[in-house]
């Protein structure tokens, strides 16, 4: 089974690799994958402020490093992919052409009035995966 989880260093997507590294050690045979997806919007704003490529690489991974922390600390073995563009199309495209049999994202919580009309990344990826998605509030 390939359990993947989407974050972006916030306390929802946290909330969202706690839940996937739960499911990972019900499952032994279990694959966890991080992924993290640069937005090129604000990876524009990262690069004006990096003063290297190798910078502005280690703040993207320090964004994965207490989901890598809290799963070596229960002795959940993790791949991590780094991508870029938009977060929503990334992550479908990553999701639908690498097999994974469960995908687990944050919720910023939108009500359904903001929701319709700002959108979610976690909403558009939900309806278009080809596997089933769990939501973490």
């Amino acid at each position: 089974m390939k359990i993947a989880v989407a974050i972006d260093g916030s306390e929802n997507a946290l909330r969202a690799a706690k839940h996937a590294i739960t499911l990972a050690q019900y499952f032994p045979e279990a694959q966890l994958e991080v992924i993290y997806v640069a937005d090129y919007n604000k990876a524009k704003d990262e690069r004006l402020l990096s003063q290297s490529e190798e910078s502005l690489l280690l703040k993207r991974k320090q964004k994965m490093d207490p989901v890598l922390e809290l799963a070596h600390t229960v002795g959940v073995k993790v791949k991590t992919t780094m991508l870029k563009g938009n977060p929503s199309q990334e992550i479908i495209k990553y999701v639908n052409t690498e097999a994974v049999d469960q995908l687990v994202i944050g919720s910023r919580g939108l009500n359904a009035f903001q929701e319709m009309v700002l959108g979610s990344v976690s909403h558009k990826v939900m309806k278009h995966v080809d596997c089933p998605v769990t939501i973490v509030k």
